[in-house]
Parts: C-alpha cells; sequence; structure tokens
C-alpha cells in the first residue's frame, strides 16, 4: 500500500503540490489524471523519494516512509518507470533491465528469475534483449522501462505517462502488457499517471483528478 498523506513539496522555492492525499491500496490499480503540469509526476518522485517533502507524509505498507531515500523504496519494493525511459543508451536492454537488480545487490539467480518472469509477461523484450537500447524505438523503450521497473517492482510499480507519443498500435500493445501484469501478480499496486482519462478507463479501479497541485473534489 502507497499512501500519500497531506503531501505538499517545493521545487526551486515554488509549491508545486499543495496539500495532496493520495492512496493505492495492495493490488490496487489506480490512475492520477491532469494536464501537463498539474503535478503528476512530481507525485511519483515524491512517492519514489526523489523529492522531499515540505510537509505531510509518506507511507508504505502502513509504515511512515517521508524520510526513506529512494534506493531504499525501492529495496521495499517499489519499481518507478519514468515519463522520459532514461535507459542507458550504450546499454543492451538486457543490461538495462538487470541494473537496478545489481544495484539492489540481488543474488544472481533471484535476478536471473525475475528477469525470466519479466520476459514471460512482456515477451517482446525478450527478443530485443541484445540490442542497444540507442536503437530503440519511443514504444520499445516504454515497454523497456515498464520491464525494468518490473526487476524491482514487487509490491508497487509507479508509471509515469506510459502512453505519451506511444502510436494506438502501441498503445494498445502496453495496455495489453498491464492487464497480463495485473492478472499474473494481482497482489503488485500500479499507479498510472495520465492527461487522457480514457485511456486509462479499461485499465484502472479509481481515478483521481489533480490541477494546479491540488486533489481536485471527486
Amino acid at each position: 500500500m502507497l499512501e500519500l498523506k497531506g503531501v505538499s513539496v517545493d521545487i526551486a522555492g515554488i509549491r508545486v503540490l499543495r496539500d495532496v492525499s493520495l492512496r493505492v491500496p495492495p493490488g490496487g490499480r489506480v490512475a492520477l489524471i491532469g494536464r501537463n503540469g498539474a503535478g503528476k509526476t512530481t507525485a511519483l518522485r515524491t512517492l519514489m523519494g526523489l523529492l522531499p517533502t515540505r510537509a505531510g507524509s509518506v507511507a508504505i505498507d502502513g509504515t511512515d516512509a517521508t524520510t526513506v531515500p529512494a534506493h531504499h523504496r525501492a529495496r521495499l519494493g517499489i519499481g518507478y518507470a519514468p515519463e522520459e525511459r532514461r535507459l542507458f543508451g550504450s546499454f543492451s536492454v538486457r543490461e538495462n533491465m538487470v541494473l537496478p537488480a545489481q544495484v539492489l545487490k540481488l543474488a544472481a539467480a533471484e535476478t536471473a528469475r525475475r528477469l525470466d518472469a519479466v520476459f514471460t509477461l512482456l515477451p517482446e523484450l525478450r527478443d530485443l534483449a541484445p540490442r542497444r537500447a540507442a536503437g530503440l524505438s519511443g514504444g520499445q523503450g516504454k515497454m523497456v522501462a515498464l520491464g525494468r521497473a518490473l526487476m524491482v517492482g514487487t509490491r508497487a510499480v509507479l508509471l509515469d505517462e506510459p502512453f505519451q507519443g506511444l502510436a494506438p498500435v502501441l498503445a494498445q500493445r502496453y495496455a495489453e502488457a498491464l492487464k497480463r501484469l495485473h492478472e499474473a501478480l494481482p497482489d503488485v499496486a500500479i499507479l498510472i499517471t495520465e492527461s487522457n482519462p480514457e485511456l486509462l478507463r479499461p485499465l484502472v479501479e479509481a481515478t483521481f483528478v489533480i490541477e494546479r497541485g491540488e486533489m481536485a473534489p471527486g
């Protein structure tokens, strides 16, 4: 379970989030909808520990994690796929995917087990595994970022604008991958940000709206 409780966040002295509260239950599929600049990405980065809170708290499975650094949140089973993907272009797809597991110093056998599980969920990544990330299309890069997040996201996965810039065919394939993810790992919480609520309506159970850094009345 992930939760923001009355969270406010400043970036460069500017208030970006104002008293934001959001809860994602275990196994829940939740959408955070808002225009560009509304605060969606900031909310995910705050959950991930990449931004400090000015006020309020972050809870993981009911435990206060407000001051827990990002790499320790990954150790708690939180995976994050940023909108811009952030792949290492000179690395292969496989190397990009196993990197977080190596950083967390998972055993080689466990890393291999997780990688095989990701390939089962996202079979196209198995064929892409030896390719350099610099040669991927935008849609392929989004899929790799999802696979990388799943390597450590045993409790929750945060997906920032995963459909942004995808052609309709690729968007459909990504949506199908998310459905397979939920079916295979029903206890993993999924939080997705998006500007267009129609894209996520078939995929989520609950939707929150954020406007100018504040949660809109639901």
